[in-house]
């Protein structure tokens, strides 16, 4: 579960000053508060896996839980601050040298039924199922630490067609990929239920394993000591020796003092308040503030609806929407609304035609200002229903961020605590929040609850006016981020085809790779090593082939990916050859089962974007992430290879800017010689390279131009010369020389570089082109290393920041010629400076020249914005 709100939180905006990132331990304190707040459990134990390998199944089986990417390094630290956290809390932490914590979790849930308790457990180890009874449940994340519906014997029956019990049977059977425990080739969850069914379980399916024919029977027979060893290694131990007696586990109650000094060493402000208010108690020692529900009415008819619309005509109306699971994604339930005017709930299942007419036409009514928070769902939510919204002028999840882009997170609660100084939790299934069970649209609490929802959003709403004003931010609002948020519903919604075809020949010739070069390697050096062990690594490398060491770190010295690149350039050793090679393809291997996990019923991903994530203005991608398949191998780009033009249309297309940061550089800068460049269509990092090596430009080479392109990005990253000699593998002295020798020829690139951080120092914000600003209130901090990584953020916010602005023009204007035009070709993706189209038949030429045209004129810009466009049927294949 720590993992879990590890990956669901952006860990860069969860960071203290010494470079302890903390979004781990945020996330889960804030899952626990929801789950105590929800569930009300009278006992609570948090269970932990022991941190190395001397677990019995390890021992039992070299390869479990094998393959494992090793730990993100901002993770580092945040389990032992959970610990501790707990502690603080008075909740009992085990751990079970030898065990894992699912066993705990077992062991504890065979006290607690024993003891004629309900049993609730949350963990995201499918292996658990197996303890499912009458009376204990698993609490399983469906997404992040937020969405964890309960799962009982009915639900796992619909599921994998088998009882919870027979559940490690059919685990036996299938494997179980998260622990490395491959199952029998070509069968698959429902064959593998068809015969525990028809055999009474895996001891049936064993003894009977000549009857069954064909060639998953042959497959069986072939790989009957695997599935032995599967369920033995599956099996969770119920009767273990704790440390604890469930008395002890009963009411725990925090420590306020030890809580506080947590909390202010952590740095962690809103959810100190949710804590203390869980138990009665609040930070200040006075109730907080919170905003009631105003009266509202149920309108009866469509009378009455209309009358109380037209009642409010022209005045900013506060929209809450209430989100159900739908067919496709969500659907609007019910709406509440809030003006100066009054407040009414309205019940979207209950309306008749008329209503339901009424209601339609005033969402899309352009001249009825409407404010929400969540937007984006909002405008799918009610599409899903048939409804169209229009009229938004202000998302508070948006201009908050605005506002402050380097806040952590923008939801409902955490913004009305830290701006109006109120206490507010959200309804279930809104578009502000999806936690909590929502009830009946005819239960008066829920109704008041999604109406007091919408009078928060309205004060929110009317604070910050002023604030956008203040900050300038009112038209990039208005005119950007808004729009935006529509077309990246529209794109959401479409989703993009895959080939199952192409996924599962990648995944099985990444399998093939990752087998044999674990055999090279374990060639290489005469044994077999768990390759995902970063302990058994550190004893090969450094202790039996006694390598050059690298980094120490507090468990020895680190295995991590550049420590091993560089450890394999000095070296050339066989087996990092072999290890290098394993990892990379281990690590497409499992982002290809991420995005197969991800394809939804219609053979579709549907991405979510979002707007508030990274604070330079860059729209983020998540669940799943499609920012981060890789481009520079060639394995990495063939993944690309997956996502394909659909039925009905013709290519897919791709088109993205070419090297827009130094284009944006040039023109900030205002350097006559870049700009001459760009303007001659030079290749700029030969031209560049000519000028600091004094020779033409054709006599620049490939080195030389690498040298130099990695210079001149770096440089609007703040590197130094010692960064720029570690990442050119040069002395500092040659990396000083080629930085003066950069700056005597382009001295309008330095003085701009000096003068931004100056200019940020005094005004306490950067800029970018569009005057979308980042607030650095640490450019003036007297502790260095925050004050330094605050000059960093000043150099590149501008550059980066303008060129978030510049695509998202770029996406406006495709989606509103693409519609002005009639044309049914429809955007995608929009991947970092990339857009991704589907070409309707016919349409390509008209689309490629409109796209070109919208991308290449959405900034005014001292230097062209090159567009480079390329189609194809695949998103490989399109690529230039």
């Amino acid at each position: 579960m720590a993992f879990r709100a590890f990956f669901a939180l952006p860990a860069d905006k969860f960071s203290l000053s010494n470079g302890q990132h903390t979004n781990a331990i945020h996330g889960f304190t804030s899952m626990l508060i929801n789950l105590i707040k929800d569930q009300k459990p009278t006992h609570i134990a948090v269970a932990f896996d022991v941190s190395d390998d001397t677990t019995h199944r390890k021992a039992e089986y070299s390869e479990y839980k094998g393959g494992r990417n090793e730990t993100p390094r901002e993770m580092s630290g945040q389990i032992d601050l959970i610990d501790q956290m707990m502690g603080a809390w008075g909740i009992k932490t085990i751990k079970m040298p030898g065990y894992e914590a699912d066993d705990i979790l077992a062991t504890l849930a065979a006290m607690g039924e024993k003891a004629g308790y309900e049993v609730l457990l949350v963990t995201g180890d499918r292996d658990a199922f197996q303890l499912i009874t009458d009376n204990v449940f698993v609490l399983y994340p469906r997404k992040g630490v937020s969405d964890i519906p309960r799962l009982d014997a009915k639900a796992v029956q619909e599921k994998y067609f088998v009882t919870p019990a027979q559940y490690s049977d059919l685990a036996a059977l299938v494997g179980e990929s998260a622990d490395n425990l491959p199952g029998i080739p070509g069968v698959g969850p429902k064959t593998a239920a068809k015969w525990i069914s028809l055999y009474g379980g895996l001891e049936g399916v064993l003894e009977n394993v000549d009857s069954i024919g064909g060639k998953v029977g042959d497959a069986l027979r072939a790989n009957v000591d695997a599935v032995k060893r599967n369920r033995k290694l599956n099996r969770l131990h119920t009767d273990l020796e704790l440390p604890v007696t469930l008395d002890e586990l009963a009411e725990p109650r925090p420590d306020r003092v030890a809580i506080e000094q947590l909390f202010d060493s952590l740095e962690f402000k809103t959810i100190r308040t949710r804590l203390f208010e869980l138990y009665g108690e609040d930070t200040a020692g006075a109730p907080p503030a919170t905003i009631e529900a105003p009266e509202f009415t149920v309108p009866a008819d469509a009378a009455e609806l209309e009358a109380f619309l037209a009642a409010g005509t022209g005045r900013r109306t506060s929209l809450a929407v209430q989100l159900v699971p739908g067919r496709i994604g969500e659907d609007a339930s019910a709406l509440a609304l809030v003006s100066d005017n009054g407040a009414a709930f309205v019940d979207l299942a209950a309306l008749d035609q008329d209503a339901e007419a009424a209601i339609g036409r005033w969402l899309q009514d352009p001249e009825a200002p409407k404010v929400m928070h969540g937007y984006k769902d909002a405008l799918k939510a009610l599409g899903n229903r048939g409804l169209t919204l229009e009229g938004v002028v202000d998302d508070t999840s948006i201009s908050g961020y605005l506002i402050e882009p380097d806040r952590r997170s923008y939801d409902l609660r955490e913004l009305a605590q830290h701006h109006l100084q109120i206490s507010h939790e959200p309804t279930a299934a809104t578009t502000g929040q999806l936690e909590l069970e929502f009830g009946e649209p005819s239960d008066g609490a829920a109704a008041a609850a999604l109406v007091r929802e919408a009078a928060v959003v309205q004060e929110l709403s009317r604070h910050f006016e002023k604030e956008l004003v203040d900050r300038k931010a009112e038209a990039l609002l208005a005119t950007l981020e808004l729009p935006v948020s529509r077309v990246l519903a529209q794109m959401e919604t479409a989703g993009i085809s895959i080939s199952m075809e192409r996924m599962n020949e990648q995944l099985a010739d990444l399998a093939k790779v990752i087998d044999n070069a674990q055999e090279q390697a374990f060639a290489a050096i005469g044994h077999e090593v768990n390759l995902g062990s970063p302990k058994q690594l550190q004893t090969v490398l450094f202790d039996e082939l006694g390598l050059p060491k690298t980094k120490k770190i507090k468990s020895g010295y680190t295995t991590d990916a550049a420590s091993l690149k560089a450890l394999l350039e000095k070296t050339g050793h066989e087996f990092l050859v072999q290890l290098m090679a394993h990892r990379e393809s281990a690590k497409l291997s499992q982002m290809l089962e991420t995005l197969k996990k991800s394809v939804a019923e219609d053979g579709r991903i549907h991405t979510t974007y979002a707007q508030n994530v990274a604070a330079t203005g860059r729209i983020s991608s998540n669940n799943p992430n499609l920012q981060n398949i890789p481009v520079r191998s060639e394995e990495g780009r063939r993944v690309r290879s997956i996502f394909v033009v659909s039925d009905g249309y013709e290519c897919l297309l791709s088109a993205d800017y070419s090297q827009i940061e130094m284009r944006i550089m040039a023109h900030l800068s205002g350097d006559e010689g870049l700009i001459q460049a760009y303007r001659e269509g030079e290749d700029l990092h030969r031209y560049v390279g000519s000028h600091i090596f004094n020779i033409t430009p054709e006599h620049v080479t490939s080195a030389m131009r690498s040298k130099v392109k990695a210079m001149s990005y770096g440089l609007a990253y703040g590197l130094t010369s010692f960064g720029l000699s570690k990442q050119l593998e040069i002395s500092v002295d040659e990396a000083r020389t080629l930085m003066k020798q950069y700056f005597e020829r382009f001295g309008a690139v330095r003085d701009y570089l000096r003068g931004v951080v100056e200019q940020a120092r005094m005004d306490g914000y950067t800029s970018t082109i569009e005057g979308r600003r980042r607030y650095l209130p640490d450019l003036t901090s007297t502790d260095r290393q925050a004050r330094e990584n605050a000059e960093r953020i000043a150099l590149n916010s501008p550059i980066q920041g303008s060129a978030a602005d510049i695509i998202k023009r770029a996406m406006l204007g495709v989606s509103s010629e693409l519609a002005a035009r009639g044309l049914t070709s429809r955007m995608l993706l929009q991947v970092h400076d990339e857009l991704v189209l589907e070409v309707a038949p016919g349409e390509r030429e008209a689309v490629t020249e409109l796209v070109a045209t919208q991308m290449g004129s959405a900034a005014q810009l001292s230097v062209p914005l090159d567009v480079q466009i390329g189609v194809g049927s695949s998103w490989y294949d399109a690529g230039h």
